[in-house]
């Protein structure tokens, strides 16, 4: 339902800056059903990639294979991130909070942390520059809460104008995609609000896996479950080495 979802959100023509897992489903589920001049950009500098199959990893022999070209990690960055050409990137992260930022550096006190977590890596790039932000990540109360223990990539700061004030180009989070529903910054106060439930899943259930006090849409929708093209779509993108692939 999550890749789903995400694919969904993805429009025709877009430029999109792809991860692996939940994103790199996403985008491939989208590029073959409703938007098929999705640009699909990984991070290992494949641009235009269109893998028959859902790669391993973003150094996946497939990616460069099915590429219109190949550059330099630092031409990704530096060329098509940083500067604002990228339309929509995916993030996760360990932590999330009502505005939309990340952590995926510490658990805990930094200097005696719970739990060290891998790094940023490019999110603080892709959070900062993409024209669009879509977060992907399961609703758990431990994962949802009201602050962040260390900022890894900016979502909208404290608020209102806290992006414009970092000189951020992008939009930041414009949704995040989780098991239980899709919340959505409110225009006013960037706050992150439940505008949709998966089918079967109630607004209490939302409610009881975060830890703020989560506002609800007033027109509270529920998400259409996957359609017989979009599962018969996933099913035969299987990731090489995978029962039946």
């Amino acid at each position: 339902m999550m890749s789903v979802a995400a694919a969904r959100a993805l429009r025709d023509g877009q430029l999109c800056f792809v991860g692996i897992g939940l994103p790199s489903t996403a985008a491939n589920l989208a590029r073959r059903l409703h938007a098929p001049r999705l640009v699909l950009i990984y991070e290992s500098g494949t641009l235009d990639t269109k893998p028959e199959q859902l790669p391993l990893s973003i150094g996946d022999g497939i990616l460069a294979e099915s590429a219109l070209t190949v550059v330099s990690v630092p031409e990704v960055f530096n060329y098509w991130l940083q500067p604002g050409r990228i339309d929509v990137g995916f993030l996760s992260g360990a932590q999330i909070d009502r505005f939309g930022n990340i952590n995926t550096t510490v658990i805990g006190d930094y200097d005696a942390p719970d739990v060290r977590l891998p790094g940023s890596g490019g999110a603080p790039e892709i959070a900062a520059s993409c024209r669009e932000v879509i977060v992907v990540m399961r609703h758990r109360r431990r994962a949802f809460v009201e602050r962040v223990d260390f900022v890894t990539s900016v979502g909208h700061g404290a608020g209102p104008g806290d992006r414009e004030l970092l000189g951020l180009r992008g939009a930041g989070p414009v949704r995040v995609i989780t098991d239980l529903g899709v919340l959505e910054p409110d225009p006013q106060t960037r706050e992150l609000v439940l505008t949709s439930v998966h089918a079967g899943i109630t607004m209490e259930q939302a409610r009881a896996e975060t830890g703020w006090d989560l506002e609800i849409a007033p027109e509270l929708e529920v998400t259409a479950p996957p359609s017989d093209d979009e599962l018969a779509v996933l099913r035969g993108m299987r990731t090489v080495g995978e029962p039946g692939s």
